[in-house]
């Protein structure tokens, strides 16, 4: 009678001790991933560096390609498209990863240094669903590009080398904080209030305005030829100074930002990067703009993506419509895992946990399923299949009890495609933090959840 019953277990539980080994190892190299890659640009660059690394060359309109070929394309250095390309004619389908680069953040706004009491800031505009005040009196590091007047690219990195000084946003002490408490905490915290502290040295000559200020255009000018006028041209972004770490004394948990989403863009890529030769083509999105709803260019919503695809089917004298109708893509995203210190948001039976492998979310979307693609019973079906051929630890999710939020993914942008799409990735704690937390366990299994999509999907 027991078999009758749906039972879960302990990752832990099931994992001899070469397999928990290679949870470890493969840690490390997603520490470095998320490291190196802060922002979508720097994500990006990384991928690409370890992606030539493992023979991929960049695609080029026109290109012979070949079964067994291992190419990319860079799509306004936010977004990559890799595919390594199979066995099978590109109109029996392609098995895609799709996950997303971009994570929470403060961007700067176009114009945006200035002076107040002697101190100068940087005036940002918030990216993405983030809780205000968890980024305020935390170290924060500036990354970015600026195009100067005659075009020419400078790069921005200051906060996370040892030896450079980071910035932050002030809050107040807790003396004199009365009248904030008695706001709510989406209140407590404008958006405009989220200026971040750059400097307070006056510049020595005494009767110029704004001395502070000046002296701070000062330094950015002898480090990177830069004036404040190159702020209209410019894309940077605070993103917190903090780096990858083990959490816990027995080191199974990792703390970081930006792991939603880059624990499921680094499963995908690393999974592609140890296949060999596969049947169907296997393709790995990066994409970026998620957080905000997937547009513009290096969105999901693009049509680059399409544009990459149809250069390998015309290739071929196949229709990409044709070869979406035949896909099957797994939407690898993060959800949420459940937090014993905040039940009342979940639903336990039907909540991913930590430690309980890949989860499997059929819907995503808020309230009534709004804005989700929904996969059907045969896709859930499908992939079950593969994951159970594959010895795949798996579990279903969902964002949440009903009515109490959601969110989404870019599963419905490559369902519109028409391509069988359904979620699955990592659950992890304290999303769109400065520091979320991820199982060891759920990210190596992760990985090997995109290897057998693209070994084991017909």
């Amino acid at each position: 009678m027991e078999d009758l019953l749906y039972k879960q277990k302990n990752l832990w539980d099931t994992m001899s001790d070469t397999e928990k080994q290679a949870v470890h190892a493969y840690c490390e190299g997603y520490k470095t991933f998320l490291d190196r890659g802060k922002t979508e640009r720097t994500c990006i660059r990384y991928a690409i560096e370890l992606a030539e690394a493992e023979g991929f060359q960049e695609y080029q309109p026109k290109m012979n390609i070949k079964s067994g070929d291992r190419i990319y394309v860079n799509n306004r250095n936010t977004a990559l498209y890799l595919a390594i390309i199979g066995k099978e004619p590109l109109e029996k389908g392609l098995n895609i990863a799709a996950a997303h680069v971009d994570s929470p953040k403060l961007d700067l706004k176009p114009l945006p240094l200035y002076e107040d009491s002697e101190f100068a800031f940087l005036k940002t505009h918030y990216y993405g669903g983030l809780r205000k005040h968890q980024w305020v009196a935390i170290p924060l590091s500036l990354y970015g590009v600026v195009i100067t007047r005659d075009g020419k690219t400078v790069e921005v990195a200051i906060g996370d080398n040892p030896e450079d000084p980071c910035f932050t946003i002030t809050d107040l002490l807790p003396h004199l904080s009365k009248d904030q408490n008695k706001k709510a905490l989406s209140e407590s915290f404008a958006g405009e209030g989220l200026n971040v502290l750059i400097g307070s040295e006056p510049w020595t000559e005494d009767g110029e305005k704004d001395r502070v200020k000046l002296n701070i255009l000062r330094l950015l000018n002898e480090r990177y030829g830069i004036t404040e006028e190159d702020f209209l041209s410019a894309e940077l972004t605070f993103v917190p100074a903090i780096q990858a770490r083990d959490v816990g004394l027995d080191r199974s948990l990792i703390g970081a930002y930006g792991q939603d989403d880059r624990a499921c863009a680094y499963a995908a890529l690393k999974a592609l990067f140890d296949l060999d030769s596969p049947d169907k083509t296997a393709i790995v999105v990066l994409a970026d703009k998620e957080e905000t709803g997937s547009d513009g260019v290096s969105g999901m919503k693009s049509h680059a993506f399409e544009r990459f695809v149809d250069d390998l089917c015309g290739a071929q004298n196949t229709k990409l419509t044709h070869s979406f109708a035949n896909s099957f893509c797994l939407s690898m995203d993060v959800c949420n895992a459940y937090d014993p210190n905040y039940p009342e948001v979940s639903e336990k039976r039907n909540n991913a946990k930590l430690n309980y492998g890949v989860s499997v979310l059929k819907y995503t979307g808020a309230r009534g399923k709004g804005g989700t693609s929904d996969a059907s019973a045969e896709t859930v079906g499908k992939l079950r299949q593969v994951f159970d051929k594959a010895s795949i630890t798996w579990q279903m999710a969902e964002l949440g009890k009903v009515d109490q939020g959601g969110g989404g993914t870019v599963a419905k942008y490559m369902a519109e495609r028409n391509i069988d799409t359904i979620d699955a990735g990592i659950s992890l704690l304290s999303i769109h933090a400065p520091f979320e937390i991820a199982a060891k366990a759920d990210c190596y299994m992760a990985y090997q959840a995109a290897m057998a999509l693209f070994r084991e999907m017909k």
